[in-house]
């Protein structure tokens, strides 16, 4: 690894200020306005807000701006860029997208424990059941989303440290994700933000910071958690992801290619089908997925494309995570 290659996200999140002064990260800023206190309570408490409006949409009147500002959420489906896109499938087990260690993805209902209802109460999941799929999900994105937003109460007694894999290159290895979903995602994330009274000028460092990491492919390892060190972190692995400037696609390894489908009915039509012919030889049908319209040039460089589509948001609302970001922290 060349050490000038090493980048820290935080320090990536650090180009506009608006009203925040500089030395006060978005989370410790915004957390004593939404919930007075600056405490680790109140800051996992923010974090809930965010992430549980991230992927399941709009649902709480926290901030006086969100009855303005309609967040359809990562499991709704929707469109970036005049391509539709859907991500349900990678959150319901109807595809083999998750990283358990094997040399192929396997099948993981995140949705195992109360589904959209616990989120809507501002809970993980309906237990909380560590073993639950469900609850895991939720509670890393709590704390990978406050690490990427300078929470400054991570790891205290009221706010867990983030406990998920370092790597989310690992995490995402058999998504297979292109750039109109994480472009989708990250507009997500700048809607459930600017929902809790997130000024443009942060949204649109989150966005500039998650789309110059984890939207592009080969990006040298980063910083996520400075307990973990720099990590592999690109997770967009398809044809269309641009190329990170100075990365090198070595250390990522060979692309794995689209999942599989697990359950043809939860696969939503995504994903590649399997079959063994008469000779036991395994042979791979790619589905089409969702339909989609003419598939539109990226310009610039791969945040300016998230950032373009938060900022027309932005002009109905004043576009993190991702986390997501996916990425997802699983």
């Amino acid at each position: 690894m060349h050490r000038k290659a090493i980048l820290t996200l935080s320090t990536l999140i650090s180009a506009a200020y608006a009203q925040r002064p500089e030395n006060i990260s978005i989370c410790d800023y915004y957390t004593p306005a939404l919930f007075g206190e600056n405490s680790a309570a109140n800051q996992y408490k923010h974090l809930t807000y965010l992430v549980n409006t991230v992927v399941i949409g709009s649902y709480n009147n926290t901030h006086a701006r969100a009855a303005d500002i309609k967040v359809p959420g990562i499991l709704a489906p929707g469109e970036f860029n005049g391509t539709k896109v859907n991500l349900l499938p990678y959150f319901n087990g109807g595809l083999k997208s998750s990283n358990r260690g094997g040399s192929s993805g396997v099948a993981v209902n995140f949705l195992d424990d109360g589904g959209a209802k616990p989120l809507m109460d501002n809970k993980p999941a309906n237990g909380e059941d560590a073993d639950k799929s469900h609850s895991k999900l939720l509670t890393h994105l709590y704390s990978y989303f406050g690490i990427l937003l300078g929470c400054s109460q991570v790891g205290k007694d009221g706010f867990p440290a983030y406990s998920g894999d370092s790597s989310q290159a690992k995490v995402h290895k058999f998504m297979d994700l292109n750039t109109h979903q994480i472009g989708y995602f990250i507009t997500q994330v700048g809607l459930a933000a600017s929902s809790l009274g997130v000024s443009s000028t942060d949204i649109e460092s989150v966005a500039t910071a998650l789309g110059e990491v984890f939207d592009v492919k080969c990006a040298p390892p980063t910083v996520i958690d400075p307990s973990q060190g720099p990590q592999l972190q690109s997770i967009c692995l398809a044809d269309d992801c641009p190329r990170a400037s100075k990365g090198e696609c070595g250390p990522y390894g060979t692309r794995a290619g689209e999942p599989s489908v697990a359950n043809a009915t939860l696969a939503m039509g995504q994903g590649k089908n399997t079959t063994t012919d008469t000779n036991g030889t395994i042979r791979a049908t790619e589905s089409k997925g969702p339909t989609t319209g003419p598939k539109p040039t990226k310009t610039g460089s791969p945040s300016e494309a998230s950032v373009v589509v938060i900022e027309c948001w932005l002009a109905v609302l004043v576009g993190i995570a991702t986390i997501s970001a996916l990425a997802l922290a699983l």
